[in-house]
């Protein structure tokens, strides 16, 4: 796994986001995942393990819409180093880089330079 994860995550985070498709998938789909992840130890203390479960689901199903999103890209997302890349990298997306690009104003430039280009 990487140890400087965030902070090379965020340096290539724009040119892996700049399809506007991409990017509503993103906007969409992020939330999606960390209300769904962070469902799942609320279902699990509630005793609720089919609501867990399909919390589960839903994260995944977050997580490959974000992948469709990548493939309209013209810069693919570097390989996974291993299992847990891939675990540290998903992760720190939902709930860092994605928060951190919309707030630090990197999605609204993102979607206007992605408008100039259409």
């Amino acid at each position: 796994m990487r140890t400087d994860l965030l902070a090379w995550q965020f340096e290539h985070y724009s040119q892996g986001h700049a399809d506007r498709t991409n990017l509503v998938l993103h906007a969409v789909s992020v939330p999606l995942c960390m209300l769904a992840l962070a469902g799942v130890p609320l279902a699990l203390v509630a005793l609720r393990p089919g609501l867990a479960a399909l919390a589960l689901v839903l994260a995944a199903l977050a997580v490959a819409v974000q992948g469709r999103g990548h493939r309209r890209e013209r810069h693919a997302p570097a390989p996974f180093l291993s299992r847990g890349d891939l675990f540290a990298r998903l992760l720190a997306e939902q709930f860092v880089t994605f928060p951190r690009f919309v707030l630090s104003g990197g999605f609204a430039r993102a979607w206007r330079a992605a408008g100039r280009r259409e």
